[in-house]
C-alpha cells in the first residue's frame, strides 16, 4: 500500500509539474504576443505622429510662403510703387539732359525690380493647390508639358471629382511633376502616360510611365533623379511606393493610398 501511495504522489507530481510548465510556456507566449502587439501599436502610433509631422510641416511651409508674399507685395512693393512715381517727378521736372537719362535708367531699374517682386509675390501666394481640383492640376502639368514638344504626356482618370485636402492634391502634384521632369531629363522618353484611378478598395492610385531608356535600380544611389523625394513625399501620407524600371524598357511609377478600415 506505501508503494502504491508513492507511486500515485510521483504521477501527481508529474502531471502537476507537466500542468505547472504548460502553463508557464502559455503564460510566456501570451507574454510574448501581448508585447509585440503593445510594440506594434507604439510603431504605428510613432509612424502616424511622424506623417501627421510632415503634413503639418507641409501646410505650415505653403502658410508661411503665401504670408511672405502678402508682405512682399504689401510693403516693399508699395515702397518701390512710391520710389517709382517720385523718379518719374524728377524725370519731368528736370531740364538737364544728363541728369534725365541717369534717372529714366533708374526708373527703368525700379520699374523691372517692381515687376519681379510682383511676380514673386503671385507666385509665393499662389493659391493653385487649395482653389482646383487635383485633375486640374495634373492636366495643367500636362499641357504646360505638351507645349514644349519634347514628349507627349497623355492622362486619364476614371472619376469626375475626387475630394481631396492640400496635402495629398500637393503631393499628388509634385510626385507628378518630378516624375516628368525625370522622364524627360534622364530618360529621353517620348512619351508619359498617367493614370488616375480610384475604387472601393482603395482611396486613389497614381501610375506614371515613360517609354524612356530605364535604368538599373540596384546602380541609381538614395539620392539620385529625385527618387528620394518622391518617396519621401508618398510616405507623408502613408502611401505605397512601388518603382519599378529596367534598361531599355522604361520606368513605372505606382503610389496607392488605401481607404482606412
Amino acid at each position: 500500500m506505501g508503494k502504491t501511495e508513492l507511486i500515485i504522489t510521483i504521477i501527481l507530481f508529474n502531471i502537476f509539474f507537466v500542468l505547472f510548465v504548460a502553463a508557464v510556456m502559455v503564460y510566456i507566449r501570451k507574454y510574448k504576443q501581448r508585447k509585440r502587439e503593445y510594440m506594434n501599436e507604439i510603431e504605428v502610433k510613432n509612424e502616424i505622429h511622424k506623417r501627421e509631422i510632415l503634413a503639418t510641416q507641409l501646410e505650415i511651409q505653403q502658410a508661411t510662403m503665401q504670408q511672405i508674399g502678402r508682405e512682399l507685395h504689401d510693403n516693399i512693393g508699395q515702397k518701390l510703387t512710391l520710389v517709382s512715381l517720385y523718379t518719374q517727378q524728377l524725370l519731368y521736372e528736370n531740364r538737364v539732359p544728363e541728369v534725365s537719362e541717369r534717372i529714366d535708367q533708374v526708373s527703368q531699374i525700379i520699374n523691372q525690380s517692381l515687376q519681379d517682386l510682383r511676380s514673386l509675390s503671385k507666385t509665393l501666394t499662389d493659391d493653385n493647390i487649395n482653389q482646383k481640383e487635383i485633375v486640374t492640376l495634373i492636366q495643367e502639368e500636362v499641357d504646360n508639358t505638351n507645349t514644349f514638344k519634347r514628349c507627349h504626356v497623355t492622362f486619364e482618370h476614371n472619376f469626375k471629382q475626387l475630394d481631396l485636402g492640400f496635402v495629398h492634391k500637393n503631393v499628388l502634384l509634385r510626385i507628378t511633376q518630378e516624375f516628368i521632369q525625370n522622364s524627360i531629363k534622364h530618360a529621353h522618353c517620348k512619351n508619359i502616360f498617367i493614370n488616375l484611378n480610384t475604387s472601393d478598395d482603395i482611396l486613389w492610385e497614381l501610375n506614371l510611365k515613360d517609354d524612356g531608356i530605364g535604368f538599373d535600380s540596384t546602380k541609381i544611389k538614395s539620392n539620385g533623379i529625385g527618387l528620394t523625394n518622391m518617396k519621401n513625399r508618398a510616405a507623408i501620407i502613408g502611401a505605397d511606393y512601388s518603382l519599378e524600371s529596367k534598361e531599355n524598357t522604361g520606368t513605372t511609377l505606382n503610389i496607392i493610398l488605401k481607404k482606412q478600415p
